[in-house]
């Protein structure tokens, strides 16, 4: 029996006990082209439902979760091009064939054991096929479970089909021998194709042994998940969830550490001080982004299905995508002028007059400010997309724009890394000299500079290195294992540039003491460095006012101090 019922806006709802009273046969609805906005609670109370067909009813926001109660079915159920943004929770369970093809509001989808008889769907988001991933019902998952020793008996059965005669005589036989076992026993339980004795009449009703186990019916849903969104969590791996929360945790603590100190210090905000400041922050922002992704995957781990849309197509994502590029741009150029300032008062020690002052630095990084922040904001207005993956990168290279502005990154990355390493080996060869530095103090320095740029190299080759070839889309490595990437090579420069740069310095060292000492504690450290400081200083100035031109000692002592910063 059919019911159609199409092209009528003025009905905007569904009330209760709508159908009642039709007859009991299997009932095929087409509600489709209406102006329904709401399906009340028993609305298809007393129906055997066939088919269920509301697609393209526009307005259709809401189905009660009681909906379906009181009525047998739907087998088909057809929400295609509807503003649904929940399915019922009660009546999922008859469903065989779900339609919910251009439903863009349906973002989550209710508990999976709901749909217990599902064989076919065909949905808007491919995140959610992944919910119904090798799904089978739940009277399937049973009987594989018991039956998943019994391989061979599946192919005795099917050969039954063209052995009949045969095996009806062996039958006989064996049915004989069965009855001297079990001589109070009907010939169905003695039967050799007989499972009464394992299962119960209610769970192998409607089942066909031959077609139903030896053939199962596997579920198959459209559209199917791509490569940038594979079925997986946000991280994948479960040794990252536990890594990424170590390594935010430390870029945050390190580089707040740095902010806190640096700016409540006493001392003049020198250059040096000013170019860390931005440093910390930029790789502060890293930090945040790695938490926010953390957080999200620990909150959503398991069911990343259910949350896929809303994460990827919302502010969330967008603003993680920010933090990230804003973040690392910001940081390769601040690092980038560090390196040249070091370079520069090194090389131009003793002019005091091409000294780069604070004057000079601040329209320096205003431009490093409103760089960063042009790029990251880029994605937001169509440039490549931060939705295209969950780990909210910008890994979109579908039109000519996007993947211009993907290789405009990457190579302005590469060469702020060959500036960096050009940098320092002029700096190594000028602190070399022996006359100027004493040759433990080139040790060091030399050390130093090769672990500024063995982190700045960790932090750069792999992911430029495949990111390269993924934005010519010649793709090296996959989403899941980019993602490794991702929290072992991505942050490594947010954790170690606040120790390289700041912490493992004297400078810093000083400055923190003393201000641990304003809050009552380490005050003898903080008044041994004091001493120190204002000794050196003195010192210092005595032998700047006695010479008269430039000495060893004095550009020695100045070259130890701009590696020192």
């Amino acid at each position: 029996f059919q019911r159609e019922l199409c092209d009528n806006l003025r009905m905007t709802i569904i009330p209760q006990n709508a159908f009642q009273g039709m007859n009991n046969e299997s009932l095929t609805l087409k509600l489709y082209k209406n102006g329904f906005e709401d399906i009340h609670s028993h609305a298809f109370n007393g129906t055997k439902l066939n088919q269920l067909i509301l697609k393209d009813n526009k307005n259709l926001r809401r189905i009660h979760d009681d909906a379906l109660r009181g009525a047998t079915g739907p087998d088909v159920l057809d929400i295609s091009s509807t503003a649904l943004e929940s399915l019922p929770s009660y009546g999922l369970e008859a469903i065989q064939v779900l339609n919910a093809t251009s439903s863009y509001s349906l973002k989550r989808l209710p508990p999976l054991d709901k749909f217990s008889s599902l064989l076919e769907a065909v949905l808007t988001y491919p995140s959610h096929c992944c919910a119904f991933r090798n799904l089978r019902t739940e009277r399937h998952n049973l009987l594989f479970s018991i039956f998943d020793n019994f391989s061979k008996e599946c192919e005795s059965t099917m050969r039954k089909l063209t052995n009949e005669m045969l095996n009806a005589s062996n039958n006989t036989l064996l049915w004989s021998a069965e009855r001297k076992t079990h001589p109070f026993a009907t010939e169905y339980e003695s039967s050799p194709y007989s499972y009464s004795t394992i299962f119960d009449d209610s769970e192998m009703a409607g089942f066909d042994f031959e077609y139903d186990f030896c053939q199962p019916k596997v579920l198959t849903c459209t559209p199917e998940p791509d490569a940038f969104n594979p079925c997986e969590d946000i991280l994948g791996y479960s040794f990252l969830r536990v890594l990424i929360w170590f390594i935010n945790i430390l870029a945050i603590a390190g580089n707040f550490t740095v902010l806190l100190v640096l700016l409540t210090s006493h001392y003049k905000l020198t250059v040096p001080r000013f170019l860390m400041c931005n440093l910390s922050f930029a790789d502060f922002c890293m930090g945040l982004y790695l938490l926010l992704i953390a957080s999200v995957d620990a909150q959503t781990s398991g069911q990343y299905y259910n949350h896929a849309i809303d994460w990827q197509t919302g502010s969330g994502c967008s603003t993680a995508g920010f933090f990230t590029v804003f973040a690392s741009e910001l940081s390769v150029y601040t690092l980038t002028v560090i390196t040249v300032e070091r370079w520069h008062t090194i090389t131009y020690a003793m002019q005091l007059d091409r000294k780069l002052r604070l004057r000079h630095a601040v329209p320096i990084m205003l431009g490093g400010w409103l760089f960063s922040i042009g790029i990251a904001v880029l994605p937001l207005f169509g440039v490549s997309s931060y939705m295209k993956v969950s780990i909210c990168l910008p890994m979109d290279i579908e039109t000519g724009l996007s993947q211009a502005y993907i290789l405009l990154i990457l190579v302005l990355n590469v060469v702020a890394f060959v500036v960096i390493c050009v940098c320092y080996i002029k700096i190594y060869i000028a602190v070399q000299n022996p006359e100027l530095v004493a040759a433990n103090k080139d040790t060091k320095v030399a050390k130093r500079m090769a672990i500024l740029i063995f982190t700045d190299f960790t932090c750069m080759a792999p992911i430029s290195f495949f990111a390269i070839s993924a934005a010519f889309k010649v793709p090296l490595i996959t989403v899941t294992n980019s993602k490794i990437l991702l929290v072992l090579f991505y942050p490594v420069n947010s954790c170690a540039n606040p120790f390289l740069y700041a912490i493992f310095t004297k400078a810093f060292r000083r400055d923190f003491f003393l201000l641990m000492s304003k809050l009552g504690c380490c005050k003898s450290r903080a008044e041994l460095y004091r001493v120190n400081y204002l000794s050196a200083y003195n010192s210092n100035c005595k032998n700047g006012g006695a010479a008269t031109a430039p000495t060893k000692a004095s550009q020695g002592f100045l070259l130890s101090s701009a590696l020192e910063k």
